[in-house]
């Protein structure tokens, strides 16, 4: 039997399972593909929150990265939670002489308002991370973060993708999950600054959404790695995310996951509340 498509993640821990790496390993085993991961850094977290995070050196980070991809090769990269300009600057050295597309999830705070990026690592995200970037995911919030601007309404959207490309990635996602809640459907905007696709999805009243956007990436991220071009796999990741979104679950106290595995067999009965 040959392997299947080689995808790595180098992103933080979620020890509520629900983020992170392991919500990046999760997607890529749906999607069929082979998920490998670089840990940057160790969350103490849960569906409340962020209650501690802990940086893995450089010389860690740089030491996984070379052991998975010398050996084993990839077919894409995803990038998480890179919290320090240090290991900003080290993975995007280490993307830029690796062969692969790049998805740059440029993680700048949780689902619960928790910083994951420090406010020094900003101007290494935009200088050095999302020139190497095939493809960028931010929401809106680290649009504002890393271009100041503000995403008040739908047409704002191209306003935030050109911000955003003038850094560097080849093409641009920008999420708007965030944007008017009320609304019927969730709109996200692809552009690589000529072409135009809107990707609209029904938007589903579930709160327990914690991970979606690491979801997002390693389901780009798994379909590159499977030869998709950038628009293909970027719709067919919007999909299978609307659905995980859908069958999301409650757990804990506090917001649940998007259900990774919602497509490989029917939700168990908990999982419509």
């Amino acid at each position: 039997m040959s392997a299947p498509p080689r995808v790595l993640t180098v992103a933080g821990s979620d020890s509520g399972g629900g983020a992170g790496v392991q919500a990046d390993l999760k997607t890529m085993l749906a999607l069929g593909v082979h998920g490998m991961s670089v840990l940057t850094a160790v969350t103490a977290q849960n569906s409340l929150g962020v209650q501690g995070a802990w940086e893995l050196p450089v010389e860690a980070v740089r030491a996984q990265y070379r052991s998975v991809v010398d050996d084993i090769g990839v077919q894409a990269v995803k990038t998480g939670m890179l919290s320090s300009a240090d290991l900003v600057e080290a993975v995007a050295d280490l993307i830029s002489a690796t062969d692969a597309p790049a998805v740059i999830d440029p993680v700048g705070v949780s689902k619960h308002g928790d910083p994951l990026l420090a406010s020094s690592a900003l101007d290494s995200v935009r200088t050095r991370l999302l020139p190497v970037a095939t493809v960028a995911t931010p929401n809106l919030d680290e649009v504002a973060q890393l271009t100041g601007v503000r995403v008040a309404a739908e047409w704002d959207l191209r306003k935030a993708a050109r911000a955003v490309l003038e850094f560097g990635p080849r093409w641009v996602v920008i999420k708007g999950g965030h944007l008017a809640p009320d609304s019927a459907e969730a709109v996200d905007l692809l552009t690589d600054g000529t072409r135009e696709h809107w990707l609209r999805a029904p938007r589903h009243d579930n709160r327990h959404t914690h991970g979606t956007g690491c979801t997002l990436a390693s389901a780009i991220a798994s379909e590159l790695a499977k030869g998709s071009p950038v628009p293909e796999a970027v719709a067919t990741a919007k999909r299978y995310v609307t659905g995980a979104i859908a069958a999301g679950f409650p757990l804990g106290a506090g917001i649940g996951p998007v259900h990774h595995a919602w497509n490989l067999r029917p939700p168990h009965h908990g999982d419509d509340a």
